[in-house]
């Protein structure tokens, strides 16, 4: 691990607060891995901010009858709070409104386009003849060609979700003024992406296979594809960083271009503040760093095409700059089985969690870290938030700590009892601390996180078991110095587990530290097998850690998600699902003749001269298998590495565009035409049987 640690965490949008599919996805998997860092004494700079810039926030602003720069600093405002209730212990929290980071984004540009590294060319696009402005993607309306829902923009339909871009929709207007745009030419300057191929292809498949499967799946799908092609780096907009060029009026920086230079100016606007300006330098530049800082940013996987080729690329061409080392990106996490929708207000909002559940903000910690989804998408659910809750906080590791300190109390006044009568399983259980600390510890390290918590659960469980097995409120009477040894090794194990459950549950260790009367955290001396408490060490007063979580505030919950989310579908008359009639009867026989198995998506390309076929690579547990499915129409193939789906393999080979496709991926097909995956389960492994 390398001496000093710059640690990212994507630049949430500031039109709208954080929900819990944003928090599994990068801002607590960061923070966990930041913690642990810390704990290790290691340096460490965590930095994010909001983005503040893009269509995004003008359309917000218009929606909401205010200032671009009203919503922002509103969002911004609460983002941070909720952030900082929640326990994500950034070093520094910024925005990319500040004028520090236009001076840094315009910076870069101005030194592209000195340098000759941009291509310049001008572009049809859509222009509100009423209002006088280039319209962007989602200032433009229509029909949806899918399903024909009226009110689709010209990125996506919100109804089916189709990709989509304006020339596809029916009847478009502006979301200005409702007029018929028109086409008109626009100059931009585009990046060059094809020039940094070779580059990246070195960067990524040559040096990052260590990357997770997710991440560098979907890189490769990008590069072996159809290749990268240049890419505009400026809009017309009126909101966002000036295009610092003569000629550029009207024209802002592309947010992609601006939002990740983001976690530059961050540092810069920390080194500030800490009095050393130049204190940035050996975070992000090459020569300052001298080959001893790691660059890591955690994001979600919808991000992961800008973090892992275009900020890289960008970072490439000013030439200065250090890359990143690690991206990890996790996959989505939904909503009692269906996918987060903000639009029709499907989620579970990080402020609003905060109001309703007072105090417990460690419990949605764990219940995040337990279903994280790192490999693949997973599912949030009210019922499993109650019982992790109930079964696992409470009855394994707050039980534990608790018989702990209360036999403490009772028999030995509150202070840590003497070491008088050791057997071996005390040692035993000493052995197990200093094992947790490092196979956890490899765990978080390597971003397998939901694994890190299982392994400091399994300790606690451990010391209850402990406790069940050696009975020591049975032996006070016969054999008091027994009781003292067993509950010296439980407080060893309870301190131990304050260590290791830091960086999950931050405000609960703080607890447990002062009812143990301990002021640190520092992984190292589990590691080398040091105690945290002493005998003779007076102990603090006894609180509760966790409370139970009973069945009526979780129904509560349920029925407000279920109301409001039948309200806005309502209210913009999203198409609801027509189930299909049931086809002819078959029999046992014909069915059993078809072998269908559980796999994984490896990789995915789109075929040459086939807008309608991708060629896949997938994983069924008997083998790694090409099939080439007509699916393209619906799915990039960089969004579907690693997409857990049903295959049909002992369908007879065909050959497609000359390419033998063996087997069939199976498809649920809606009412409008539109394709969705039938997936395995998340806990099912590749290549088990469907019956």
């Amino acid at each position: 691990m390398n001496k000093r640690n710059t640690v990212t965490a994507a630049l949430p949008y500031a039109n709208g607060p954080v929900h819990i599919g944003h928090l599994a996805g990068a801002y607590l998997p960061a923070d966990i891995y930041v913690r642990y860092l810390r704990s290790l004494g290691k340096e460490v700079l965590f930095i994010c901010g909001t983005d503040e810039h893009g269509v995004a926030i003008t359309l917000k602003a218009r929606k909401e009858g205010l200032t671009s720069q009203q919503v922002v600093d509103k969002y911004h405002l609460q983002i941070r709070e909720s952030f900082q209730q929640f326990g994500i212990s950034f070093d520094v929290f910024s925005r990319t409104t500040h004028d520090l980071h236009h001076q840094t984004a315009a910076g870069f540009f101005r030194k592209f386009y000195d340098e000759g590294k941009f291509i310049e060319k001008e572009t049809d696009q859509y222009f509100d003849p009423e209002a006088g402005q280039f319209l962007a993607d989602r200032y433009i309306i229509g029909t949806c060609p899918k399903c024909d829902f009226d009110k689709a923009y010209g990125d996506q339909c919100e109804s089916c979700g189709t990709s989509l871009s304006p020339s596809d929709l029916k009847s478009p207007r502006s979301a200005l003024s409702g007029a018929t745009p028109i086409l008109k030419p626009t100059k931009h300057w585009f990046l060059p992406l094809d020039q940094y191929q070779k580059a990246l292809e070195h960067y990524v498949l040559d040096n990052h296979q260590d990357w997770k499967p997710n991440v560098y799946g979907q890189c490769k799908s990008w590069l072996i594809g159809d290749g990268l092609q240049p890419r505009s780096m400026t809009r017309d907009l009126d909101w966002g960083v000036k295009v610092p060029v003569e000629g550029a009026d009207g024209k802002v920086l592309y947010v992609w271009f601006d939002a990740p230079l983001g976690y530059i100016t961050a540092t810069k606007e920390w080194a500030i503040q800490k009095g050393d300006p130049d204190a940035w330098k050996k975070y992000w530049l090459k020569e300052e760093a001298n080959g001893e800082t790691s660059l890591v940013c955690f994001i979600g996987k919808d991000n992961i095409v800008f973090h892992c080729l275009i900020f890289p690329a960008i970072l490439m061409g000013h030439g200065d700059y250090i890359l990143p080392d690690q991206v990890p990106a996790n996959e989505f996490l939904n909503l009692e089985g269906q996918k987060i929708s903000t639009s029709r207000d499907w989620a579970v909002w990080l402020h609003t969690y905060l109001e309703e559940f007072p105090g417990q903000a460690d419990v949605l910690r764990f219940v995040l870290a337990s279903t994280m989804p790192e490999t693949k998408d997973n599912d949030f659910t009210w019922k499993d938030f109650q019982a992790r809750n109930n079964n696992e906080l409470l009855a394994i590791y707050g039980n534990f700590v608790n018989r702990v300190l209360v036999l403490t109390e009772k028999y030995f006044h509150r202070q840590v009892p003497e070491n008088l009568k050791p057997e071996a399983q005390d040692d035993h259980l000493r052995q197990l601390i200093r094992v947790t600390a490092e196979n956890a510890g490899k765990s978080i390290e390597q971003y397998r996180f939901r694994e890190a918590l299982a392994t400091v659960m399994d300790l606690a469980r451990a010391g209850n078991k402990y406790l069940a097995d050696l009975e020591p409120w049975k032996l006070w009477k016969s054999d008091p110095d027994r009781v003292a040894s067993i509950l010296l090794t439980a407080l060893e194990v309870s301190s131990a587990l304050s260590v290791l459950f830091e960086p999950f549950l931050p405000e609960t260790s703080h607890k447990l530290n002062q009812m143990l009367g301990i002021a640190r955290f520092n992984w190292n001396d589990l590691l080398h097998a040091k105690t945290l408490v002493f005998p003779g060490h007076p102990l603090g007063e006894i609180a509760l850690m966790f409370q139970k979580i009973e069945d009526d505030t979780i129904q509560a919950q349920i029925r407000k998600l279920e109301a409001r989310s039948a309200e806005i579908q309502q209210e913009q008359g999203l198409t609801k699902s027509v189930v299909q009639p049931q086809k002819d009867l078959i029999d046992f026989e014909s069915f059993s003749k078809m072998d269908i198995r559980t796999a994984k998506i490896l990789e995915a390309i789109k075929v040459p001269k086939a807008d309608k076929l991708l060629q896949l690579k997938v994983d069924t547990g008997l083998d790694q298998r090409t099939i080439v499915s007509g699916i393209a129409e619906y799915f990039k193939p960089e969004e579907i590495i690693g997409q857990e789906v049903l295959v049909l393999v002992n369908l007879a080979p065909r050959k497609l565009k000359g390419i033998e496709s063996q087997g069939m991926i199976l498809m649920a097909e809606g009412p409008d035409g539109r394709l969705y995956f039938v997936k395995g389960s998340a806990e099912i492994p590749s290549g088990m049987s469907v019956r």
